[in-house]
């Protein structure tokens, strides 16, 4: 049988890094193996669960590349993949396992539980609820009859234990003592995540569970639901959770999590794919970059890593930079004209588009996040409204500054041709003639062109501005100083 895998995120809240990782580590278990990757939403949340987070989900998942086979917003086999959607679904299960004796209705309240705990912890045993606390099932049915509310409860059988070969992290034992008699019908008839899921997973034929640690605990749970259902559990395989550089658990105060803040900010989806695949799983020997493809062709999901991955924002920003900096000069264009138009606020002609493509392969190369190109390139097409305080006081209002504005004036002034060779040979004299060093003498023309220290190269930069421009704006801040 081939492998059906499934991400089932809630919508609940925005798409986080930890849980792109676990769809993309789906996606090329399913594609590697030939299977079908299935995309579900677990939206039984009625209060946080809102169409904004979930449009942010699928959004997200596209711009990463993770297509699905079926599922929500795509169809297939099994109706719309919501949960909320199976709610008759869910009760009808819940009616068959209290028949076949592996549910009961449960009437204990919170105080009795809590009760329950503090003297099972006083006599040394297990604190895990065993229902020892509910009427007779006799009882139980009238009470429900008359109305009386009341959740239902898996029976966990007793004694016992589940076992099984998690993928990742190897054999695992529950014993079925230290496993509560879990609700799964709320009172209001809304089903917990263990049925839901449970449920969903069986009816949909998935194969292999691959998910965050946090839910290991709750496997035997499903297992146990799985074989009351008379499906057969699926493969497990849960994924370390992802910490931060100073080993704890990842969170904000580490930084942003949410994939949309890393979109916004600047990162390639390949880059993105590439960093997380990295987290827990090793594409070859001594390789860090591979596309998608490439991925999904050597993805094992037997050799990802039980140990803890530490998500360090540093190092996505070296990978992101290699992506762009191998990135074709046409694809960049593509991807950057617009943030260079929405940064002066107007649409670029043509000219102005040729300019800004023969400028690429300079920006390109300093550039590990696209928005930079922005301030890299914005001398070209805006004028120089303000100076960088820092820029001009360490280059203009010093002794050299003007002498090198003045200098630049002359040199420049009747060049041909010109182009970058040209100017970078009348300049070089320039500097020798007034005994300039190259740092004195041409920071101040980059802050006059640029308004900053940081540029691309100063002589390639002086050709596209033109030399009228390049010259109206030396004797702009020419005046300035004075």
């Amino acid at each position: 049988m081939k492998p059906r895998v499934r991400f089932a995120p809630s919508p609940t809240g925005y798409l986080h890094v930890g849980a792109a990782r676990t769809a993309l580590y789906n996606y090329l278990f399913a594609h590697h193996n030939g299977g079908s990757f299935i995309l579900r939403s677990d939206d039984t949340d009625r209060v946080r669960s809102t169409d904004e987070f979930q449009e942010g989900i699928l959004e997200h998942l596209r711009w990463l590349g993770l297509d699905w086979n079926e599922g929500f917003a795509r169809g297939g086999p099994h109706g719309s993949y919501r949960q909320s959607d199976r709610y008759d679904r869910y009760r009808e299960v819940t009616r068959e396992l209290a028949k076949n004796g592996h549910a009961y209705y449960s009437f204990a309240t919170p105080e009795q539980l809590d009760g329950f705990k503090q003297a099972a912890r006083a006599a040394g045993t297990s604190p895990a609820y065993n229902g020892s606390l509910e009427p007779s099932s006799d009882e139980a049915a009238e009470r429900v009859a008359a109305g009386e509310p009341a959740v239902v409860r898996f029976k966990v059988p007793r004694p016992g234990a589940t076992e099984f070969d998690d993928v990742v992290r190897g054999d695992m034992r529950f014993d079925h003592i230290q496993v509560d008699d879990f609700i799964i019908l709320r009172s209001d008839g809304t089903p917990t995540y263990h049925l839901a899921s449970t449920v969903d997973d069986v009816d949909y034929g998935i194969t292999h569970v691959i998910r965050g640690e946090d839910l290991l605990s709750s496997t035997p749970k499903h297992i146990l639901l799985t074989l009351a259902m008379g499906g057969e559990p699926a493969t497990y395989a849960h994924l370390s959770l992802l910490m931060g550089p100073d080993g704890k658990k990842l969170s904000k105060r580490h930084g942003d999590t949410a994939m949309a803040a890393y979109r916004e900010a600047g990162y390639l989806p390949e880059a993105l794919n590439n960093y997380l695949a990295l987290l827990g799983w090793n594409i070859g020997d001594d390789e860090t970059i591979a596309s998608l493809d490439e991925m999904v062709e050597r993805f094992d999901l037997s050799t990802v890593s039980k140990n803890p991955a530490v998500f360090d924002p540093k190092k996505l920003e070296w990978m992101n930079g290699v992506y762009i900096r191998e990135m074709d000069d046409a694809a960049f264009v593509e991807r950057t004209l617009p943030l260079i138009e929405e940064d002066v606020a107007r649409t670029l002609t043509p000219e102005e588009r040729e300019r800004y493509a023969a400028l690429v392969p300079l920006v390109k190369e300093r550039t590990k996040l696209l928005p930079e190109v922005q301030s890299q390139s914005r001398f070209l097409f805006a004028p120089i409204d303000e100076y960088d305080e820092k820029a001009w006081s360490k280059v203009m209002a010093v002794e050299e500054g003007p002498v090198a504005l003045d200098g630049a004036l002359a040199a420049l002034e009747d060049l041909d041709p010109w182009t970058t060779d040209a100017i970078d040979a009348a300049l070089r004299r320039m500097l020798e003639q007034e005994g300039l060093s190259a740092g004195k003498g041409l920071q101040p023309i980059r802050v006059a062109i640029t308004g900053s220290m940081v540029s691309p190269p100063l002589f390639e930069s002086l050709e596209l501005l033109g030399r009228d421009e390049t010259l109206e704006r030396i004797r702009r801040a020419l005046a300035t100083l004075s």
